[in-house]
C-alpha cells in the first residue's frame, strides 16, 4: 500500500460556555478514524497558508465561518497515520499525518446559539463538556493531544 503525507489543520472550536465542538464522519465513505469523534479539520492544499486552510475547512465541515475570531496555535506536536480511500482516484493509501491544531473561541455564543450546518465530511456533530472526553471515542491523535492540553489525564505516550 502507498504511503502519502499530509499536513493537517485542526480546530478546538469552544463556545463561550466552554463546550468542544466536534463531529463523526460516515464510516461508509472511507475516511481516516471514521467511526471517531474528532475535531473539524482537513488537509492543507497547496501553496495554502496553515489559518486560511484552518478556515476553509471549518467552514466547510460546519458551516461556521470562524474568520472574525482570534485564531491561535495551540500544538504541532501532534501525528497519526491511518488509512484513507482518496476521492479522486478510489486508491486506498496510509495517510501519515502531521497536526497544526488552532484554538478558536466563539467568544459570543453558547453552544446552543452556534449555527452549525455539516456539508462535507461529518455526518453528526455534538458539542461536549471537556470534562465530559473521556466517555466519548475519541481518534487515537485526539487522546494525546487532549492529554498534551490537560484535557485528558494520564501520561502522553
Amino acid at each position: 500500500m502507498r504511503t502519502i503525507h499530509r499536513d493537517i489543520v485542526s480546530a478546538l472550536l469552544l463556545s463561550k460556555d466552554g463546550k468542544l465542538l466536534q463531529g463523526r464522519k460516515d464510516s461508509s465513505k472511507g475516511g481516516v478514524y471514521a467511526d471517531c469523534w474528532h475535531i473539524p479539520g482537513g488537509g492543507i492544499d497547496a501553496g495554502e497558508e496553515k489559518v486560511y486552510a484552518l478556515i476553509r475547512e471549518v467552514r466547510e465541515e460546519t458551516g461556521i465561518d470562524v474568520s472574525a475570531y482570534p485564531i491561535e496555535l495551540v500544538d504541532d506536536q501532534g501525528g497519526g497515520m491511518g488509512e484513507k480511500t482518496l476521492k479522486d482516484t478510489g486508491e486506498t493509501v496510509l495517510c501519515e499525518m502531521k497536526f497544526f491544531v488552532y484554538r478558536v473561541v466563539l467568544g459570543d455564543q453558547n453552544a446552543e446559539d452556534v449555527g452549525v450546518s455539516l456539508n462535507d465530511d461529518l455526518v453528526e456533530y455534538a458539542w461536549t463538556d471537556l470534562a465530559e472526553l473521556n466517555r466519548l471515542k475519541l481518534t487515537p491523535p485526539s487522546v494525546e493531544l487532549f492529554k498534551r492540553l490537560g484535557y485528558l489525564p494520564g501520561p502522553v505516550s
